[in-house]
């Protein structure tokens, strides 16, 4: 699989394109629980890690709420509204100072992930719908150059 990292020009929001269903019809609530898990658990080592929550039930919430974001999107039940509100993802990110990089680094920690997905029988299709969503999607966050 070639999983391309789209360049990001700050402060431009492309259209961005959900996953199809059939992406959380073949991995299913838990797989994706499981795929954000792991991401997370590679984001606690990376150069990252500094944005995200430091305490450790606090880290766990963030796993469950962003999973409950990506099942939602996905076509799921709306976890994410239901405990959290609307998403309003760049509102919800401006306290954080997500860079291009730090863009660069949390897409990449996806790839060994979805590499994986494939191996485990998620067809390409899904897995690239699925990442043009991730690739686009976290453009939207970067809200500082350097």
């Amino acid at each position: 699989m070639n999983l391309e990292i789209s360049q990001a020009q700050f402060g431009v929001r492309p259209p961005v394109t959900k996953p199809i269903p059939e992406f959380l019809l073949e991995i299913g609530e838990e797989g994706l629980r499981e795929l954000i898990s792991k991401h997370y658990d590679s984001i606690r080592t990376s150069s990252i890690y500094n944005i995200f929550p430091q305490d450790d039930a606090e880290f766990a919430q963030a796993k469950v709420n962003s999973a409950d974001f990506f099942i939602q999107i996905c076509g799921g039940p709306k976890y994410f509204n239901t405990n959290r509100g609307a998403p309003q993802m760049v509102g919800r990110h401006a306290p954080f100072r997500i860079t291009p990089q730090a863009r660069q680094t949390w897409l990449e920690l996806y790839k060994p992930l979805i590499k994986e997905l494939k191996e485990n029988g998620i067809t390409e299709t899904s897995l690239y719908s699925f990442w043009g969503y991730l690739n686009i999607f976290s453009i939207w966050m970067i809200n500082t150059q350097a």
